[in-house]
């Protein structure tokens, strides 16, 4: 039944799944140029799309916003890194702005906990990553950014194990961007890794997001 509905009610989610599962084995081609870029942002810009259609209101709004700047940074990272950045860090920005009008009403301690330590551990990691590469500061800011906007996700009413993991996820992604760029980890690891996690978190943050919005889920 579940299957039955994925694709009777779904069929942005499936093309978002099949664009970035075959964008993964062919992200390597050297000839691909501007439709391999195409192809890149289609698997979260059909995220946006499906969050446009399933959810309505500000909130709606928001999580189809935050998906399409990511699908936009997604393009522009294969341009500069500064513009894609750029447009992540909007999407992240949006993505707080959810996070806060959804607050939890109560935390726990380790909820509390979790949420203090992605805020520490993410620019720290960044930047001895980074440090004394050019730009490293920005890296490091950038990453505070994205742990704050994992924090936000993570004390929020959306379902911890799927909008907060999928942002952990990106957290993780990311700080994986920066150890390839630096030399620390091998581009090989880096390509099995990098966009599995990046687009699955994408994937939990769009889909639990757009679920609990329409009743389907409901975050304890």
């Amino acid at each position: 039944m579940a299957h039955k509905a994925l694709a009777e009610h779904r069929p942005w989610l499936l093309l978002s799944l099949l664009a970035a599962t075959t964008y993964f084995f062919v992200m390597d081609d050297p000839l691909g140029g501007t439709w391999l870029m195409i192809w890149k942002g289609a698997g979260v810009a059909l995220l946006a799309v499906y969050a446009a259609a399933r959810a309505h209101g500000p909130n709606g709004l928001l999580i189809a916003l935050v998906m399409a700047f990511g699908a936009a940074g997604d393009v522009a990272l294969e341009i500069s890194y500064l513009i894609g950045g750029g447009l992540f860090a909007v999407g992240h920005c949006l993505a707080i702005v959810l996070y806060l009008r959804n607050r939890r009403v109560q935390l726990t301690g380790s909820q509390g906990a979790a949420a203090l330590a992605l805020l520490a551990l993410a620019p720290l990691i960044a930047a001895s990553l980074t440090y004394p590469l050019p730009n490293w500061m920005l890296a490091t800011a950038y990453s505070f950014l994205v742990a704050a906007m994992a924090a936000a996700a993570w004390t929020s009413r959306f379902p911890r194990y799927r909008v907060g993991l999928g942002a952990v996820m990106f957290v993780a992604s990311d700080l994986l961007i920066f150890a390839r760029e630096a030399g620390a980890l091998s581009p090989f690891v880096g390509e099995w890794l990098i966009w599995p996690l990046y687009y699955g978190g994408q994937f939990l943050i769009a889909t639990g997001v757009v679920q609990t919005l329409r009743g389907r889920i409901f975050a304890h």
